[in-house]
């Protein structure tokens, strides 16, 4: 049962960051900015961090191994989210998401030059229509006549490579860290970039401060929280270059589901081969037979 301990949890984290994705925008649309979002976010962080530490007699590893590995994977998770509230102001989110969408090749190149993972031929199939299906979801025709220049794209770049840092590093600390310490300093890094996001933040305009503010962000938010925690753990017992594109492929499949069905949103095209797409790379990468000779960690 522990070879398939990752699955239970990479379905865990997919489900949820599904559904954030969905309704992740709505807090936004009713006036609470993403910078102060991104604030409700890391204190959501909280809560799940100080529960998973009591369930293991708080036994937080503070050496100084564990701390810098614990703050590299917090600072590159949450300095590229950072980074990315800026880039959306300077670029086209058309061609932003895609190109961050992409970070699992970050993961799976570091996994198999460094972690010597390998994977059967479903699995590498699976990976491969995911890395495919991933720009799909996110695809859409922009202004061709606008000129934003090339910072955005600058900038989207260290997102995407962050991010994929961040997916590997999960993964090797895994071997010397237990989870609930990863994720520990997955909050305090998130917390400590607050400040920045608060500078980043236009208090002169009109902020919502109602319920549909900053407590929906808060419901909203803990989703993600959940989610990330819920990948560390899949990181765990799993090989990264099979959940990162899972989880990164998975979740934009059930956004996409929960928009056409609750939001009336309809696909088009490029969306709906993504989908497909996703759906056969995510039971590709579930039921490979590869994945059994992962090695256990208790």
């Amino acid at each position: 049962m522990k070879t398939k301990l990752w699955l239970f949890y990479a379905i865990i984290a997919t489900i949820f960051w599904g559904i954030w994705g969905a309704f992740a925008g709505l807090p936004a649309e009713k006036g609470f900015p993403e910078t102060l979002i991104y604030c409700v976010w890391a204190i959501t962080m909280i809560f799940p961090a100080l529960i998973v530490l009591k369930l293991v007699d708080w036994k937080l590893q503070a050496n100084k191994k564990a701390i810098f590995y614990g703050c590299i994977i917090g600072f590159l998770g949450a300095g590229g989210q950072m980074i990315l509230f800026h880039a959306v102001t300077m670029g086209p989110t058309y061609l932003i998401f895609p190109i961050i969408s992409l970070s699992p090749t970050v993961t799976i190149v570091l996994s198999y030059l460094f972690l010597k993972e390998r994977t059967g031929v479903l699995g590498t199939i699976g990976i491969i229509l995911a890395l495919i299906a991933l720009p799909l979801f996110d695809y859409s025709k922009g202004d061709e006549g606008n000129d934003y220049g090339y910072l955005w794209f600058v900038f989207t770049l260290i997102i995407m490579f962050a991010w994929g840092l961040q997916a590997y590093f999960m993964k090797l600390s895994n071997e010397f860290m237990n989870a609930e310490s990863i994720f520990f300093y997955m909050m305090l890094t998130g917390l400590a970039i607050i400040p920045i996001a608060l500078i980043m933040t236009d208090f002169s305009a009109n902020i919502n401060y109602g319920v549909d503010g900053p407590w929906l962000a808060a419901g909203i938010q803990v989703l993600n929280s959940i989610g990330a925690l819920c990948l560390v753990y899949a990181f765990r017992y799993g090989k990264a270059m099979v959940v990162s594109p899972m989880t990164n492929a998975g979740a934009p499949l059930i956004t996409a589901i929960i928009a056409m069905i609750i939001l009336g949103f309809v696909p088009g095209t490029f969306k709906v081969i993504g989908i497909i797409l996703a759906v056969l790379a995510a039971f590709l990468l579930a039921f490979d037979p590869g994945d059994e000779v992962a090695e256990e960690k208790s």
